[in-house]
């Protein structure tokens, strides 16, 4: 049987182009058998129409706070509590401060003040809407008072601009749903409880002075994907990530470095663990001697001359047999050239259980994008996974990791 089979949603659409996500979203709660109401905000009405939300949720769709026949029941008090969970999808900067605000000015602020059960939300914004201090003292706010939040993530915008504030995807929604109305289920669903994840993510940038450092063009996406992932599944996950503009994965204890070195130690300090997976890409060199003041430029003098010293093997150096060495080790083999030789040779070099391998040539968009086409070289053989959203790849990755150590 279904986990939300039985339960039923509110789900409060709000303006905003993510709001055709939200139909995704109804299908496939409606897939699961949980039964699902609309509340469709005047902006909402702009980006989708009542007739989608009704068809697809198979459900009447409130939009009115006046309404003569809703109202004559004091629908919206009916609304805000028979429902087991209201989720507002997408949650625009205009609701989230009108909820900050207490405000009720119409059907869905005024059935979330009236409401009695848990609320979820899944913000989406122009970045700058996002960031502005307005906006997070706002989400503080809301989160103090119980509110719950699914992203958002980082990605491109329906505004050509690139950063957080992009719409969590409706797969990601639903599993925030299932965790907070399956509980039961979902901690059946845990089977990494107990276990121990470390894992690393983005880049690291090794200085040449104070204002200027070798670095890569990793975004962090794929290695925070995996630690939420791992999350979701019981691990309890540390997560040592160099620097990144996308969000903390929820779940996880995040350490934040800047260099190769800071990273090695990080991780070992996290030890022991059950799982490693090193999916940060660390700079392989960093400069020997870095100038403690900006080097300037000066007419006739030559540039300078750097030099580069390798950094430490932290993938070697934590997989090296010992005690301390977790069950696991997976390892990323990111490669613009002869993929899947140097991914072999990287597996038995390492001394790692798994190697990651993807193709990062600058024509397939990987790095720093938002999708992934990996191979999975182990010492048994060597698995194609398709080119997908870096989420799902996580997801696949976490489940293959927990049906190992089982």
């Amino acid at each position: 049987m279904s986990k939300l089979a039985g339960k039923q949603v509110l789900l409060i659409v709000s303006g905003g182009i993510a709001a055709f996500k939200a139909l995704e979203l109804i299908r496939l709660l409606r897939r699961q058998a949980c039964a699902v109401s609309c509340v469709l905000t005047r902006n909402g009405a702009e980006f989708v129409t009542p007739l989608s939300l009704q068809a697809l949720s198979e459900s009447k769709v409130y939009t009115d706070l006046f309404s003569l026949t809703d109202e004559s029941e004091m629908g919206h008090i009916q609304l805000s509590r028979s429902a087991d969970l209201l989720v507002v999808v997408p949650a625009s900067a205009d609701l989230l401060a009108r909820m900050a605000a207490g405000m009720a000015d119409d059907l869905a602020s005024t059935v979330l003040l009236a409401t009695d059960k848990p609320v979820l939300v899944a913000p989406a914004m122009n970045v700058r809407m996002w960031l502005h201090a307005a906006t997070q003292a706002n989400m503080r706010l809301l989160q103090s008072r119980g509110i719950q939040v699914v992203g958002p993530d980082e990605g491109a915008m329906a505004c050509n601009e690139f950063g957080p504030g992009r719409m969590s995807e409706p797969a990601a929604i639903l599993s925030a749903i299932e965790a907070l109305l399956a509980p039961d289920a979902v901690v059946a669903s845990r089977p990494l409880e107990g276990r121990h994840a470390l894992v690393t993510s983005g880049p690291t940038h090794e200085p040449i002075d104070p204002v200027r450092y070798i670095a890569n063009r990793s975004s962090g996406r794929q290695g925070h994907a995996i630690a939420a992932e791992l999350a979701a599944l019981g691990a309890r996950v540390t997560l040592v990530s160099g620097p990144v503009s996308v969000p903390d994965p929820a779940g996880a204890n995040v350490v934040r470095v800047e260099t190769a070195a800071e990273m090695l130690h990080a991780c070992q300090a996290a030890l022991p663990a059950d799982i490693a997976v090193f999916a940060a890409a660390v700079a392989d060199w960093r400069v020997a001697n870095a100038a403690e003041g900006k080097i300037k430029k000066q007419p006739g003098v030559a540039a300078p001359n750097l030099e580069l010293v390798p950094n430490p093997d932290i993938l070697a150096t934590i997989a090296a047999t010992g005690p301390s060495r977790p069950r696991l080790v997976v390892g990323f083999a990111a490669e613009t050239d002869d993929l899947m030789a140097n991914a072999q040779s990287k597996l038995i070099r390492k001394n790692a259980d798994w190697i990651v391998a993807n193709d990062v040539s600058p024509s397939t968009g990987i790095m720093g994008g938002e999708e992934n086409a990996v191979h999975i070289i182990t010492a048994s053989g060597v698995e194609d996974w398709p080119r997908v959203p870096k989420q799902q790849v996580a997801r696949r990755l976490a489940q293959r990791i927990a049906d190992w150590l089982r």
